[in-house]
């Protein structure tokens, strides 16, 4: 925040760029949403004004001609006629990168409401206009767009959940039940997460797209006053995306990225939204959960405080990780342009402000203890040794066809042997009555022996042909739920393809550019630590001098009274 003229004139100072190691500041960018009809009617004036190059916003108090306006600058701005596919890339596309390393990441949108936070998030649902699709559908196509890009070394699993805070209550939005409240849990491996929460695994953007529609649709929205659609709930749709690769030496590199979508509800004023009753309960839990999240900001920032109040909400607890701990976190903050909202606009502007001095520590998470990916392969790898164990100690012929083929395998080995040979039995006269009686007998028995031998045999080979056909149908189910680098993208997001590909590079002149500044500003500091050294000794060695020439004098000036 530059503040106005009263409170002193300060310059945006670009800070020198960091290591790759050390922490990093939540990155804040603010969006500034057109007039909507509501604010056309009532005359509204537009008193948000952003630069884009400059990186500026400048919010001008109505019809305050001596209040100076108030400056602040953030990490990016989109004035009211950006396009969605520009905040898309400017915003979301390298944190995505990121995640696909192996980071975990997180964007929010806060606002007032009415602000444009879900249509910033979700945009339009329209098939037919992707050009208005928010960064949530595109991170989707960014995602797999990626996957297919790899070798098919490089393997993926990817996992997705979709929960909501109503009320302060948490509810799973993929198997939804009004009733079910989930808990919030803590672990030190794991950290904080959910108990029983529904993760659903996706091979493509239809599915992960069918997975949120689904979730969506069971999400607690109403009418106000302020917004037709207003979401009556924080929204949190995770993506979690694991990935192995063998490397050269033969050892597995794995690692894990989580991807938050958060979708958070937008701060109300009852006097401008007209709630009651159960709206005016929501708003106010709403309310109280964005000021507990303010009150961990300003702990984070502040700089003074040994204890942060995550326990205050389930907002903040959930959030924590992309507060001051291991993420790449990007905040958005929507704007209203109208007079009408100049106190909640200028709210959130200062809001936003104390946020990007968050500090972060992200790292990438290597070999995570608890990778579903690693089970899946293990459990593939069983299967396939399962398989071939019973194929070759089962008993069953490679070249099988069916029971007959059993049957025959078992004649060739003298099972029915006697059964035949009973049939050439020599004449009844031949024999005493007594011995043919006795034979008969054995005969019999043995027919009956060898008759329950062959069904056992049949019924273990059933049973074992039924047990390879689940085994094998196991394997395959396992086998579909990974993916493999390089499997060729859908036909109708191959343009974004190239543009992905663009951006990429763009991206990694970025990197480039900020190493380099980087290494120039070590260097720079470097030599500023030489000079001062430098000077220092020089400056310690001219104060010996001059106190050995003071001394010389003063032995001088006491030699010539003596000699006088």
């Amino acid at each position: 925040y530059m503040g106005n003229k009263s409170e002193g004139k300060n310059k945006l100072i670009m800070a020198a760029p960091s290591p790759a190691n050390a922490s990093e500041c939540v990155k804040v960018m603010v969006r500034i949403r057109p007039m909507n009809q509501s604010e056309t009617k009532k005359g509204c004036l537009s008193v948000a004004e952003g630069d884009k190059e400059a990186r500026q916003i400048t919010l001008k108090k109505p019809k305050e001609v001596k209040d100076p306006p108030k400056v602040f600058s953030f990490d990016a701005i989109f004035p009211q006629d950006s396009l969605q596919r520009t905040i898309y890339e400017e915003s979301a596309f390298p944190l995505i990168e990121s995640v696909l390393e192996g980071y975990n990441g997180t964007i929010f949108a806060y606002g007032q409401t009415g602000c444009g936070k879900t249509f910033t998030m979700v945009g339009s649902k329209d098939e037919s206009a992707k050009e208005l699709r928010g960064i949530i559908p595109n991170a989707f196509t960014h995602i797999f767009e990626n996957i297919s890009s790899f070798s098919k070394e490089k393997r993926f699993l990817l996992r997705c959940s979709y929960l909501e805070i109503y009320n302060e209550n948490i509810h799973d939005l993929l198997e939804y039940d009004d009733e079910k409240k989930l808990e919030l849990k803590e672990d030190p491996q794991k950290g904080v997460y959910i108990k029983g929460l529904t993760t659903v695994i996706v091979r493509s953007v239809q599915d992960i797209e069918k997975t949120m529609d689904g979730g969506a649709s069971n999400r607690h929205t109403a009418e106000t006053n302020m917004n037709k659609d207003s979401s009556r709930s924080h929204c949190i749709f995770s993506i979690y995306i694991e990935t192995a690769e063998t490397k050269a030496d033969g050892t597995e590199n794995l690692r894990a990225g989580k991807l938050n979508l958060v979708d958070l509800a937008g701060s109300e004023r009852q006097s401008k939204t007209k709630a009651e009753g159960m709206r005016l309960k929501e708003a106010t839990k709403i309310n109280l959960s964005l000021s507990a999240l303010g009150n961990v900001i300003s702990s984070l920032v502040d700089g003074k405080s040994s204890h942060i109040p995550y326990r205050d909400s389930k907002l903040t607890r959930l959030l924590q990780d992309s507060l001051g701990g291991n993420t790449k976190t990007v905040m958005i903050a929507c704007v209203s342009p109208a007079d009408y909202n100049y106190d909640e606009t200028l709210s959130t502007l200062r809001y936003a402000s104390r946020a990007k001095n968050i500090q972060n520590k992200p790292k990438i998470n290597e070999d995570p203890k608890d990778a579903l990916l690693r089970e899946y392969e293990s459990e593939i790898k069983n299967l396939r040794d399962m398989i071939a164990n019973l194929a070759k100690g089962g008993g069953i012929p490679s070249d099988f066809k069916g029971i007959d083929d059993l049957r025959k395998s078992l004649q060739e080995a003298g099972g029915v042997k006697v059964v035949e040979e009973l049939k050439k039995s020599p004449p009844m006269g031949s024999l005493k009555v007594k011995e043919l009686e006795a034979e008969k007998e054995s005969l019999n028995k043995d027919k009956e022996k060898i008759a329950n031998e062959l069904k056992a045999r049949e019924e273990q080979f059933l049973s074992e042909k039924e047990q390879r056909t689940q085994l094998e149908n196991m394997l395959k189910g396992l086998e579909k739920k990974l993916l493999f680098g390089g499997q060729e993208f859908e036909e109708r997001q191959k343009e974004e393809k190239k543009r992905y590909e663009e951006m990429r590079m763009k991206l990694k002149k970025e990197k480039m550019k900020e190493k380099k500044l980087r290494e120039e500003h070590q260097k720079k500091e470097a030599e500023k630590l030489a000079v001062e050294k430098q000077y220092k000794d020089t400056k310690e060695e001219l104060k010996d001098k001059s106190d050995l020439i003071n001394e010389l004098k003063i032995k001088q000036k006491n030699s010539s009274k003596r000699d006088n």
